[in-house]
């Protein structure tokens, strides 16, 4: 089972497909804002081009644990994807993605010429890396 994750912001969505076992996590693409419409049906096709059977949607989230504005927008990105796909669609806290990829990437010796710029599919990575992990936590207990 395929699965897509989204990092869904302001400019950009980046998007991560995990490989057909669910397993490991890899960057697929960024996506550039239009807007929300446009931009759902756009994730939508990509899902069904990769047979994706789920769609995970990153949530951000404020020191109370309630979604902060980016958090907010994502929820209301994926609703219309809601109304653009039949794919089923999990929101997932992505608190501090994009700074665990700048970091990972730091850590692989990636250069900084290389790193500079966005980081939206790679924190798409992290997002989906820690959803599989967390699914694989929950089938082992």
């Amino acid at each position: 089972m395929r699965i897509l994750s989204v990092d869904h912001g302001e400019k950009r969505i980046g998007l991560a497909l995990s490989d057909e076992t669910a397993t490991i996590a890899s960057p697929l693409k960024v996506v550039e804002h239009i807007s929300r419409a446009i931009d759902a049906a756009q994730v939508a096709e990509i899902a069904a081009q990769n047979n994706v059977a789920l769609i995970v949607v990153g949530q951000s989230f404020d020191d109370e644990g309630a979604p902060n504005p980016a958090g907010r927008r994502a929820a209301r990105f994926a609703d219309e994807l809601k109304n653009q796909t039949n794919i089923p669609i999990e929101m997932w806290d992505e608190s501090f993605s994009t700074q665990e990829a700048r970091s990972a990437r730091i850590q692989l010796g990636v250069s900084r010429k290389k790193r500079a710029g966005h980081q939206d599919a790679f924190a798409a990575v992290v997002i989906l890396q820690s959803y599989l992990e967390s699914r694989r936590a929950q089938a082992a207990s």
